[in-house]
Parts: structure tokens; C-alpha cells; sequence
């Protein structure tokens, strides 16, 4: 239990809450914002694959790669925030049951990198380049924009 003059922060206090919801609600956030770069995608190459296909001509279908990859890169991008996000309420939590947690703790909302190595994890500042390279390699961002360009370079061999 935390004595008067001591800066821990006990976990059933409001602040501790707060804090644990609002990185919850930046999290959830990421995801929508992942979810949403799909779904404008999936729209945008449809519109342009369709009006391609309605004028007839094939060889501007490279133009339905570059949503592709800027939503492909963003995506990845907001996958990156979210693991940042989840590492620093990991590492709280973890800092919570060791008792080591502090009121300073609870005003820093800043993510964090989780690098895994074959020796064990590191934590690094976050680097928005190097979040949106480890998103890249996600399952969840990578089959995703590669199958539906490759829709794309499939549908445009089939029609020239």
C-alpha cells in the first residue's frame, strides 16, 4: 500500500482507470483506422479497375496500384501505432504488478517499440519508419494489398 509521501499509484485508483481506458480507446482507434484504410482500398481500385474496363483500356491499370500502396503503407503504418499503444499498456500493467508503477507513469501516452530478438524482447522509442517496416510484415497487412494487386495484374492480363 503507498504511503502519503510516495509516488506509486495504486491500481483500483480512478487514474490508473483512466488512464488504462484512454489507451484502450487509442488502440481500438488504430484498429478502426487499419480496418478503414481496407475497406477505402477495396473501393478505390474497384472504381478505377471499373472505369478502366469501361473505356478498354488494360494498360492504365497500373494506375489501381497506387492506392494499393499508399493505403498498403498507412495501413501498415496504424498497424505500427497500435503495437506501440499495446506495448505501452503492456509495460504498464507490468510496471503495476511489480508495484513500480507512478504518478508520472499515468500522463505519459507515448508508444513504444517492441523489438523481438532471438535473445529476448527490447523496448525502443518509437520510430514511425521503423513501426510502418514491422507492419509491413504483419499477415494482417501484406497477403491483403499483394492479392488484391495481384487481382488487379490478373484482370489486366485477361482483358489485353
Amino acid at each position: 500500500m503507498s504511503t502519503p509521501n510516495s509516488q506509486s499509484v495504486h491500481p483500483d485508483s480512478p487514474a490508473v482507470q483512466s488512464y488504462l481506458t484512454l489507451l484502450q480507446g487509442v488502440i481500438t482507434r488504430m484498429g478502426t483506422n487499419s480496418s478503414n484504410c481496407k475497406t477505402l482500398c477495396i473501393t478505390l481500385v474497384s472504381a478505377i479497375v471499373v472505369i478502366i474496363a469501361d473505356k478498354n483500356k488494360p494498360n492504365f491499370a497500373w494506375i489501381a496500384l497506387l492506392p494499393i500502396v499508399l493505403l498498403g503503407l498507412l495501413d501498415a503504418y496504424y498497424l505500427g501505432l497500435e503495437q506501440g499503444f499495446r506495448t505501452t499498456y503492456n509495460e504498464f500493467v507490468k510496471k503495476m504488478q511489480q508495484d513500480l508503477a507512478t504518478s508520472k507513469d499515468l500522463f505519459v501516452i507515448v508508444p513504444k517499440l517492441l523489438i523481438r530478438k532471438r535473445d529476448g524482447n527490447e523496448i525502443r522509442p518509437f520510430s514511425p519508419v521503423l513501426a510502418t517496416l514491422i507492419g509491413l510484415t504483419s499477415f494482417s497487412i501484406y497477403p491483403f494489398y499483394l492479392v488484391l494487386a495481384a487481382i488487379v495484374w490478373i484482370g489486366k492480363s485477361l482483358v489485353s
